[in-house]
């Protein structure tokens, strides 16, 4: 395993050398230039970041990250901690919304435990890459040592190694009872925004929760004094181990030039992560979606990040990634399907005529 300096050290910022190429690709097929939109800027992005021609898409899996979080304890969330192995079992049944998105999607769904308060026996889909039984509570310290941090981000770069091999695009995913706390706590850091700015209802609580969820982040800063040029540092003071290892998946999808379809609030705080660590990665990642959670938009317009879809889904597991991964296919098969003037025997466009 490459320490986290080694792995930054080797991802370079995506080769945009044959943009015009591709451009003439995408302008020679039967439809009037540009007139697919976001569709052929998907293409270009995709084969870009591959090196690839005409790609097709055949072996796609969601990385669906889990943990539990120590900060739960203040009431934070409407739902208790007991929800994220529950919902791990539900995954691995089968019956969650990723589940159905992804089958949708012909992706293939993986569950991580990165920091479960609960011990899973290995299963089809089940990847255990514990780092502590949840972490500890940031409203009264750290949630995490340092070298936990890196130690989660790393796991994720491990998944991607693991699974590389012909692996064509990635999405994110998590679960965590409480993890839109550390994800609210982490935009604020990082972009120097009031945490009531940037803090949603998460699972639904009420005005009450939610202005007690405000201080409680608030608190943690405070008390914690994460360094916001430090990425690492903002990580282990008010982050989570889904989160650490999400943003593992995005160095390691950028280092081995796989595209990364990045789902909602949480899974763009790991990004988040990630590209503060190494700015470069920004160019592997298409995020999916527009959270209903308000800090979310923070983290897109850092990321310089435009998102696919605006359905207001807040749900996360990975459910935008799959419905994102999904545009990125058809992008593709526009690209390789569809006919060209020359070859369909379609006249082009007019040249410009003089006015008589």
């Amino acid at each position: 395993m490459k320490t986290l300096k080694e792995v930054i050290a080797h991802i370079k910022p995506v080769d945009g050398s044959r943009t015009n190429a591709i451009q003439a690709q995408l302008d020679d097929l039967t439809k009037p230039q540009g007139s697919l939109g976001r569709l052929e800027e998907l293409a270009k992005r995709y084969c870009l970041i591959t090196g690839k021609d005409k790609p097709v898409i055949k072996k796609k899996i969601i990385f669906t990250c889990a943990g539990d979080h120590g900060v739960t304890t203040e009431g934070v969330s409407a739902f208790p901690a007991a929800v994220t192995p529950q919902m791990v079992y539900n995954f691995l049944r089968g019956g969650a919304g990723v589940n159905v998105l992804a089958s949708h999607a012909g992706a293939r769904v993986i569950v991580v435990d990165m920091g479960v308060d609960h011990d899973f026996e290995p299963a089809e889909g089940l990847e255990i890459r514990k780092i502590a039984k949840g972490t500890a509570n940031m409203a009264v310290g750290p949630a995490m040592t340092r070298e936990q941090a890196e130690e989660s981000i790393l796991a994720g770069v491990g998944l991607v190694e693991k699974y590389r091999e012909g692996l064509d695009i990635i999405g994110t995913g998590d679960m965590g009872i409480g993890n839109t706390t550390p994800s609210s706590a982490i935009v604020s850091v990082i972009t120097g925004t009031d945490p009531e700015l940037v803090t949603g209802r998460g699972t639904g609580i009420d005005d009450a929760g939610l202005k007690s969820k405000v201080a409680t982040i608030r608190k943690a800063i405070q008390l914690n004094q994460p360094d916001r040029k430090d990425a690492l540092d903002v990580l282990a003071k008010v982050g989570g181990y889904e989160i650490g290892g999400i943003a593992g998946l995005v160095l390691g999808a950028a280092l081995y030039r796989i595209p990364v379809v990045v789902d909602g609030f949480i899974s763009t705080a790991g990004a988040l992560i990630a590209a503060e660590l190494c700015p470069a990665v920004k160019d592997y990642i298409i995020a999916a979606h527009q959270s209903v959670e308000i800090g979310h938009r923070k983290m897109l317009e850092r990321l310089e990040q435009r998102p696919l879809l605006d359905l207001n889904l807040r749900l996360g597991e990975g459910t935008g990634a799959a419905l994102g991964i999904s545009l990125v296919e058809a992008s593709l098969r526009i690209l390789s399907e569809m006919a060209t003037f020359s070859s369909a025997g379609v006249s082009e466009k007019n040249a410009e005529q003089p006015v008589q």
